[in-house]
């Protein structure tokens, strides 16, 4: 079976790693899998949202796997297969996979179902709705074992959470659980492990429907006007504003509503 799953249902893309036994520690393949799940998802106008999660109870994603990916890394092994060639022919694969530094500006949920840490844990910092089941935990442990958060951690972490909380994670590698984690804003909901999924795909049926433009615009505007001083920013959302208020999709929504029908969105 492949290290990850990538299906497409109904306007909606499912992202799944699948290694299990090793709490869905990414290899090669799965780091490869990912980032051309992500360009795929991207560049497909059908697909409106996209879910990501991990097979089994145990783990969301335990990260980098310690015994084949982080050394292939630090060059402590050399490349085997086509998959291992592949990611170290192009280090840059890294940023698209775990969503750093890549535009993407389709709404992303995260299903968290167990273990999120590491790696995991930088990807879902890249996601725009988080789902965790009551016994998942959260952690970045890469300090413990002399390594960096590099995945977006060091940076958009204390962006999103408050800043002693985010240094806490950081600096001491423990995990904290998932009621923690929502306390502190960094999941929207906790819930039963079998009702993760069906949350997801709730919110998933409900932005599928939206309009797809104004979807990614909105997206596009949070992300861009981070940081910034209110004059520049709001220079970012009009501008944004405009691309949205001159589309078809923005002349087919109030049309609909008037009609009393579903709208027809193609995102232009």
């Amino acid at each position: 079976m492949p290290s990850l799953l990538y299906e497409k249902r109904d306007g909606i893309a499912y992202i799944t790693f699948n290694r299990p036994e090793v709490h869905n520690a990414w290899n090669a393949e799965a780091m490869v899998r990912l980032a051309d799940a992500w360009e795929d998802f991207d560049s497909d106008d059908d697909m409106r949202v996209a879910i990501i999660t991990g097979a089994g109870d145990k783990a969301f994603c335990a990260g980098a796997d310690l015994k084949t990916l982080i050394p292939l890394f630090t060059r402590a092994r050399q490349p085997e297969d086509d998959w291992d060639r592949r990611l170290m022919e192009d280090r840059n694969m890294q940023n698209p996979a775990v969503l750093r530094d890549y535009p993407l500006y389709k709404p992303v949920i995260a299903a968290i179902n167990g273990f999120c840490l590491a790696g995991g844990m930088e990807l879902v910092q890249g996601t725009d709705i988080r789902i965790a089941a009551e016994h998942a935990s959260f952690g970045l442990s890469e300090v413990k074992r002399a390594l960096a958060p590099g995945g977006g951690s060091m940076v958009r972490l204390a962006r999103q959470i408050p800043y002693c909380k985010a240094m806490e994670m950081l600096l001491t590698g423990d995990r904290i659980p998932a009621q923690e984690a929502y306390r502190i804003g960094l999941v929207n909901y906790v819930v039963p492990a079998d009702e993760v999924m069906p949350m997801a795909e709730k919110f998933a049926r409900t932005l599928a429907e939206n309009g797809p433009l104004a979807m990614r615009k909105i997206k596009e505007t949070v992300i861009a006007t981070s940081g910034l001083p209110l004059h520049d920013a709001y220079k970012i959302e009009t501008r944004n504003s405009g691309v949205v208020f001159s589309s078809d999709d923005a002349k087919e929504g109030p049309r609909a509503f008037t009609e009393k029908r579903p709208p027809k969105y193609t995102g232009h």
